[in-house]
């Protein structure tokens, strides 16, 4: 008996957006940092907490993987972990939380449309009611985000398309290699992912802290340690964990839509942060980006699309 998994793997990619939404607080909380410090300090902790899980059954992992699947991961923990963070966190620091989650909004749309082009497939006019629905989200975002003032920098928004450009990159790749592995489990395949972007982490961290000329105190040290680390369990163990489930789960289109959660979160965690209530256009915004989810999800369940990618699959 074949069981429905596509409700978990959605219940997975909320949870995952839920948990990701976080790391745009984290630039706001780090401020005497620069982005690179606040990438490198996650990432050296994410990789610590990796290896230590991964103990266990390191042997059989070392011999399930071939050269290529160490290359792959050495791509998709630069695109996905390395570089979107030091873009995003540079983005969040010069162009404010509510103009990157905007730009980071667009990842659903870019995700689909390429998940729309792989075999079997919901074809892509029947993913288009969805598509607009979270493009008008990200259009009313769009006008609130210009009609404020105090977050027009350029280059906050360059490095928010760039972190655009990486994490598709990432999103795409990551799928497709989880849908390739048998003998590796989705939240294995994450813990040798934090290893990783932890060993690069560190390869970076040397040269910079031997060049580095800025000062911090104690107790700046102290509390920037205890947001890389919470990051890095919250964000990167779990969250990382819950979306590699989802997209073992559930086909790559699908999972371009999950992804509108992460910039529902965040925004909701931004109106915390800045302590007021989300205007009439945000919540218009946020309402049609959950009902494009709803309905690519309707579109995939009406094509009759197997949203699970094997029912022997080991997740």
């Amino acid at each position: 008996m074949v069981v429905d998994k596509t409700p978990f793997g959605i219940a997975s990619g909320i949870a995952a957006g839920a948990l990701w939404g976080l790391v745009f607080l984290a630039p706001e909380l780090t401020q005497p940092f620069k982005p690179f410090d606040l990438a490198i300090g996650r990432y050296l902790a994410y990789g610590a907490m990796a290896a230590a899980l991964a103990m266990p059954s390191w042997r059989r992992l070392l011999s399930a993987l071939t050269w290529k699947e160490w290359r792959k991961l050495v791509w998709l923990s630069l695109t996905g972990n390395i570089v979107y963070y030091i873009l995003l966190a540079n983005a969040v620091q010069t162009g404010g939380i509510a103009m990157t989650s905007l730009v980071i909004g667009v990842l659903p749309v870019a995700v689909t449309l390429v998940g729309s082009r792989d075999k079997h497939a919901v074809p892509l006019r029947r993913l288009i009611p969805s598509i607009c629905l979270s493009v008008t989200g990200l259009a009313c975002i769009s006008w609130q985000s210009l009609s404020t003032p105090g977050h027009t920098s350029l280059f906050g928004l360059f490095c928010a398309l760039g972190a655009l450009v990486s994490w598709t990159l990432y999103a795409v790749g990551n799928s497709r290699s989880l849908a390739k592995l048998q003998s590796i489990s989705a939240h294995e395949w994450n813990l040798l992912t934090g290893i990783v972007t932890g060993a690069l982490a560190l390869v970076l961290a040397m040269p910079a802290g031997a060049s580095t000329t800025v000062t911090h105190s104690s107790a700046e040290w102290l509390h920037f340690a205890g947001v890389v680390a919470g990051v890095a369990v919250i964000c990167s163990v779990a969250g990382n964990g819950l979306w590699n489930y989802a997209s073992r789960t559930l086909p790559l289109a699908l999972m371009g839509q999950m992804i509108v959660f992460e910039s529902v979160f965040a925004l909701l965690y931004g109106f915390v942060w800045e302590k007021r209530w989300p205007t009439l256009l945000e919540c218009a915004a946020i309402t049609m980006m959950i009902a494009g989810v709803t309905l690519c999800a309707t579109a995939h369940r009406q094509h009759g699309t197997k949203l699970t990618v094997s029912a022997t699959t080991s997740l």
